[in-house]
């Protein structure tokens, strides 16, 4: 994901090189991304609702991957 615009609607397979919370890969649907939060370079805040293996919402969360 180095250096990729994410925006709400975007699908996104998070795995370990996003971040080490993700040591456990997941999907999730951006519902937006948290600009009027602070971040370092190249990461972003987003919330996004996590999938499950069939594309179906299972958990809304809040996480900061790298782009």
């Amino acid at each position: 994901m180095p250096g990729v615009a994410i925006a709400a609607g975007d699908l996104l397979h998070l795995t370990r090189q996003a971040s080490v919370q993700f040591s456990r890969p997941i999907t999730v649907r951006v519902i937006r991304v948290r600009t009027d939060w602070h971040t370092y370079d190249g990461w972003v805040w987003i919330d996004a609702y996590q999938l499950d293996a069939a594309g179906d919402a299972v958990r809304r969360r809040t996480l900061y991957p790298s782009t």
